[in-house]
């Protein structure tokens, strides 16, 4: 079975280490409007705010996006681990949310793309950020493609 050297397991340093990096983007990003942490190796980022869907807390996450249209698109790739994100399972059990994209919160649907809609959102997501090509070959799960549009 795959495993992934990108994410490392739950209460190691490391892993700490990790979720005190993505805490400091997410306050950085946040305070400066987006002007700060707003990108990764050239990829936009965005925070996602989601739900905990077993402890009810409210949680935010800085992922990569790519534009579609109206739409933005994230990847529930998690470094090519086999677990899934939680924030994509936190997605698909309260798919309503907010999103802040630079200085703009806006509120948006969140639904996973069907089969030829990722077919077709794959390659421009590997041309935005290449190591999401070499995260489904770590993996046997298919990495889930989101859509967020935005809310009526």
């Amino acid at each position: 079975m795959p495993t992934s050297p990108a994410i490392p397991p739950p209460g190691t340093l490391r892993f700490r280490l990790v979720q005190a990096f993505v805490d400091l983007n997410t306050a950085l990003y946040r305070r400066s409007g987006g002007r700060l942490g707003n990108k990764v190796k050239g990829a936009p980022v965005l925070l996602l705010d989601h739900v905990g869907r077993k402890s009810g807390k409210p949680r935010t996450t800085p992922l990569l996006y790519l534009e579609h249209g109206a739409d933005l698109v994230i990847v529930g790739s998690r470094g090519g681990s086999d677990a899934m994100p939680a924030w994509f399972l936190n997605l698909m059990a309260n798919p309503a949310t907010t999103v802040q994209v630079g200085s703009e919160r806006r509120s948006v649907e969140a639904r996973e793309a069907g089969e030829e809609e990722r077919q077709s959102l794959w390659p421009r997501l590997v041309e935005m950020y290449p190591e999401y090509d070499a995260y489904q070959r770590r993996t046997d799960r298919r990495i889930p493609v989101v859509i967020l549009s935005r809310a009526a």
